[in-house]
Formats: C-alpha cells, structure tokens, sequence
C-alpha cells in the first residue's frame, strides 16, 4: 500500500477518473416541453358542481398546469443552474397538479355488494390518465395542411404528408432538438399528398397523391416505383391497367408486404402487387343504385388482410371478404351509412367494430356481425377535410379522432377520446386553438399520440407524450441538444455578382411610369403649363412646339421620343475628349507610353465651306486678273 500511495501522490488527482459533462436532468429537460392545456369554453349555465375538476362527463382531469418558467433558460431552450424542487405532495397540503392518482390497491374495498358499479367508477379516471398528453412537441416544416401520417413499426421514423405537394421525413435517432427532418421530397407535382403507409416490414412506404398513380418508396426516401395509369376512354374500369382519376386513399396490406390497396374518384378499388408497376390484380367496383361513377373515398385492411372496407360518396359502406372467386359483390353493404363524404374507416384489431368517421361532423361505432344500425353516434365532431380519420388506442379501449375548427367556434382543434365499452366521452385534448386536427395516430411500442394539424398558410405533427409512461420517440430527440459547429462545418459564402443590377446597366424609367407618378404627385399635377418664352420650334410659333395637338400629345405620353438624329455625333462624342485626356480611365493608362497622340479629323461641315469659297476665288480670278488667297 505505500508504494501504491507513494505511485499516486505522483500522479494528478484526475488521473483514472472518467470526467462527466453537466448535462441537465430529465425533468429540466422535459419541462421545456410540458403542455399547458387550452382554457375550455366557458358554460352559460353552471351547474353547482362542488368538484371543479371535473368536466361534462364527469371525468378527473385535474387543474391546468401552471407554464414552465421561462427566466430559468437560455435561448437554446436548456435549463440554466440545478432544476427547481418537487412541488410539495398531497399529505403536506399542497395543492394537486394534474388528474388525481389512482387509488391504492389496499385503499379499495370489495365488501360492496355492488361490485361492478365500483368497478365502473374507478375505471374512468384509468382511462384518462392513461393517455400519455403531460408534454408535447411539434415537427413544423409544412406550409399546408399536413393531411397524412404514417409511423413505422419500430417508432423510430415518421412520414408526414401535406397539401403543399411534399412528403417529409424525421427520424426520432437522428434528430436532435430542432426537430428538423432530414428529408423532403415532392412525389407528384402540383398534387396534395393524401395518404401515406408502410409496409409490414418497415422497408418501404406508399405515397398516395392527387393524380392516378400511386408510388412506392424505400425507407430512405429513394423511389422504387410507379404504377401505371389507365386508359380514360375505355368505358369499363374493369377493362383499364390502372386508375384514370386521383386517388383517394391507399394502404399496405398489414399481413402481405407485396399487396396493397388503393382508392380513387374514377369510382374503383384495385389491390396491386408490388412486384407488377404495369398492371393490377384486383379491380373492385362498388354497388351502386345507379350505372354511374360515383368516387370511392376512403379505403381500409383488416387486421389480417382478409377483409376491405370501402366508403362512398353516396354515404354508403361497403365490405368484400378476400376468399377463391370473389368479385365485385359486396359481403355487407350498408345504404345510408354517413350522409355526407366518408374520410376514415379503421378495423378493430379482434375483427369485430369497425369506425366510420364523415364530413357530416359524426363519429360511426359498427358491429360488423350486425351492421343495419350503428352502436353508437357521436355527434357535434366538425370535420372539414377529407383525411379526417379515427383510431384506437393500443389496448383498444379508448376511441379517438380529432375535430376541424368552425368560423364562430371557440374550441379550436381538439382529440376527442372515448370508451369503447360504455361509448361515452372520456376526455377532450386541446391540440391548438387555430389549427384543425386531421389524422391522428397512438403508437403502441413508444406510448404516443401523433396529431396532425395545419391551415393554409402553416402545417405541423403535435407528439404528445409522457415521460413517466412513453419510451423513446419524443424523449431522444428532445434531450439531445444540437451539435457545436466545429472548424469542419466551415463552408464559403460565394459573392455573387450580378452586371445587371449596376446603376450603368439599369434601364431608364419609362415615361408612362414617369408620367403616372407625375399624375399622383398632388403639386406636379396641378401646375399650370409654363408660358412660352423663347422662339418658337421650326418656325412655328406655340407652346406645342408644332401645329398639331395630336404630336404633342404623343410626345408627352412618351409615343414619340427625342430626335437624337437631329444631334451631331461628331460633337457628341468630342464633349468628352478633354475628360478622356485628363481622367483616362478604362484602356488609354495601358497604353499611356506607347499610344500615339490622337488627331481628330476636322468637322466635314468646315471642310465644305472651305472647297465652296476655293471654287468661287479661283472661278473670278481669270476675269480680274488676281490671284486670291482663301483666307
């Protein structure tokens, strides 16, 4: 031991210890993230409710979380000095932050004789402190409406399509707090993207757009393929290689990573093999009460792959089983299914609901082994775009789908969540106060809700997510701060110069602008025209300058411009001479000591009267005998 010692005191006290950077703790992080709910609609008539915690359905959802302090960070959004202490705990008589814990299982009591009400009670508050919405964060990009979303299987990486013609795409393990993605292409231009999915093994995606063909793409963003477009002249779609209008929808098959299904306004179905660009496998054509084309709007898989739904635009649903010999006869058809256009159809994972989601604001709950009637109809749910959709929560117990936003409402964009098994309200989620929610997604293996939202002039995906009960996703990305810049990163501005926009080559104003201005100038254009003072032009006597109104008034307007001819060239260019020789500027200091002197030749005007006074001396000097010098 003492050589040991004696060793060390020789050695610096770091030596062997692994120095740690300062990074801040989860919580400081997170809290830069933490939601503060929107302020609900005020209620005409309040009820005496001694609880105020409570809301229409009589669900817990706790008081609005005061915002995080924003004198406590810096402009990269990371908390400065150590993070703020626990708020005081409901035994010490602070007061409670968010929906109330469940209780204990110890605090509960099973001597009740009604067991099942109990039950019933104590499930509601489970349900919504199960939805994971403590924090969110926003992927921004888009300059529209984000009508699609996609999320692969891992939860890792994130499509989002919009009406601004492009596709973006985000990787949770490559971004870091920007939150910018690191790809965006543009699958069909001038067409809005209506639908994006992935295949079952993650490896590529479907991009369905406005046009008629719908392309396949690898995960890193690469395009694979297009499929064919058909004839518009045949009658019989049956008859066509591929859709003649713009999609509508489409979709993977969840069990077969070969097939997919799309949906489209020339009023078809086809199920193609991704193998084949150039031709369908399936064409399916819907029962109509008509020979018509009336659009298929909305198209879905089963959980097995076995069974597709399709919504049209005549309201009616319509299900075909996949089995040996099947056509185009629909196993359940459903008339008056919605009675407007039908934007989401989504299959329960046991085969048994299926939801049903419509522009005329209402939420469709279906028994598929008893589809005359629905189960339930959730009503005053305004939709105004055509990729609203509905979804189920991972344990598919909650329902949800999120709402447009109306001229006179006060909502704003809101997630609505219900019981599946008592199909009533559970909770209502304010996702923004502007922007209307359109497609919305719980992804099972992270815990987090996507939501979709966006306008005409901004478009953006909302992460809600709790750090308590989420995993990955959101939580890698928002603890990462970016990257330093190093002396690597150093890249060189190129100056750029362009001759053009020089004041030598500028173009002078015209003088239609000229005389424009001059009208709405208020002193300009209520002077009086000036008296004539000197003599006139050409011999014509007048403030025209001419013996016609019809010339003046051309040549104010700028129809006829100055006489430049009328000028001599030769004195033109002979004003500059004394300023060339004293001020050379451009080639004469070149040749400054080799550059003869130059002589100008004399005005040819001089020259004719010097012949013409030579002619007339010599002409009269035979008659007078002299001999006269011109002078």
């Amino acid at each position: 031991m003492d050589e040991e010692e004696m060793m060390r005191a020789h050695l610096p006290l770091s030596f062997g210890k692994s120095v740690r950077s300062h990074h801040p703790s989860a919580s400081a992080v997170h809290s830069s993230t933490r939601r503060t709910p929107l302020p609900a609609p005020q209620n005409p008539n309040p009820s005496p409710n001694p609880n105020p915690s409570s809301d229409e359905a009589g669900v817990s959802i706790g008081p609005p979380r005061p915002p995080p302090p924003s004198d406590d960070r810096d402009e990269e959004g990371v908390m400065i000095g150590p993070p703020r202490p626990p708020p005081p705990s409901d035994e010490d008589g602070g007061m409670m932050i968010g929906p109330p814990r469940p209780p204990a299982a110890s605090d509960r009591t099973d001597s009740d004789d009604d067991d099942d009400d109990d039950d019933d009670d104590d499930d509601e508050p489970d349900d919504s402190n199960k939805i994971p919405s403590s924090n969110e964060i926003v992927l921004k990009g888009h300059t529209k409406v984000v009508s699609s979303l996609a999320i692969d299987h891992s939860g890792s990486r994130v499509l989002s399509g919009s009406y601004d013609y492009t596709v973006r795409m985000y990787d949770f393990q490559g971004m870091n707090s920007k939150l910018q993605s690191f790809r965006q292409i543009e699958p069909s231009e001038g067409h809005q993207v209506r639908s994006l999915s992935w295949s079952p093994t993650s490896d590529r995606f479907l991009c369905v757009t406005g046009s008629a063909q719908a392309k396949i793409y690898d995960r890193d963003g690469l395009t694979l393929g297009e499929f064919i477009k058909g004839d518009m002249y045949i009658r019989d779609l049956k008859n066509t290689k591929g859709h003649i209008s713009g999609l509508t929808g489409g979709e993977w098959n969840p069990k077969s990573k070969e097939t997919i299904l799309t949906s489209s306004e020339d009023g078809s179905l086809r199920i193609w093999d991704v193998a084949d660009f150039q031709s369908q496998k399936q064409v399916i054509k819907p029962k109509l009460s008509r020979p018509s084309r009336i659009p298929v709007t909305a198209c879905a898989w089963d959980y097995e792959g076995k069974r597709i739904v399709g919504g049209i635009g005549d309201g009616s649903i319509q299900l075909w089983s996949i089995k040996p010999g099947w056509g185009s006869r629909p196993d359940i058809h459903v008339l008056k299914g919605h009675t407007d256009d039908i934007t989401g159809l989504k299959f329960s994972t046991d085969g048994l609901i299926l939801l049903s989601r419509s522009t005329d604001s209402t939420l469709k709950v279906w028994d598929l082994r008893q589809m005359k009637s629905p189960l339930k109809v959730f009503e005053d749910l305004p939709n105004h775009y055509a990729q609203t959709n509905a979804a189920f929560s991972p344990d598919e117990q909650l329902i949800f789908t999120g709402t447009s936003v109306e001229k006179e409402g006060t909502s704003g964009g809101l997630l609505c969540f219900f019981n599946r098994r008592k199909l009533e309200i559970v909770s209502r989620v304010g996702i923004s106060p502007t922007y209307s929610v359109i497609r919305c997604a719980w992804h099972p293996k992270i815990n987090q809700i996507f939501a979709t939202v966006g306008d005409k002039k901004e478009g953006g995906t909302h992460i809600l997510y709790d750090p308590s009960i989420s995993r990955r996703g959101a939580l890698v990305c928002v603890g990462r701060a970016p990257r330093k810049k190093s002396i690597d990163d150093f890249e060189v501005q190129p100056v750029i110069h362009n001759p053009h926009a020089l004041p030598l080559f500028r173009d002078q104003p015209s003088r239609k602008r000229q005389r424009e201005k001059a009208l709405k100038d208020p002193i300009k254009s209520h002077k009086p025209e000036l008296p004539m003072t000197g003599p006139g032009h050409g011999g014509r006597v007048g403030t025209t300058k001419g013996s016609l109104l019809t010339q003046y008034l051309m040549k104010q307007g700028g129809l006829i411009k100055e006489t430049w001819m009328e000028e001599d060239p030769r004195e033109a260019i002979l004003k500059y001479a004394d300023v060339a020789a004293k001020d050379p500027k451009f080639i004469a200091p070149a040749y400054a000591d080799t550059q003869p002197e130059p002589v100008f030749a004399k005005s040819d005007s001089e020259e004719e009267e010097n012949d013409i006074s030579v002619q007339i001396t010599f002409s009269l000097a035979p008659k007078q005998g002299l001999l006269a010098v011109p002078e």
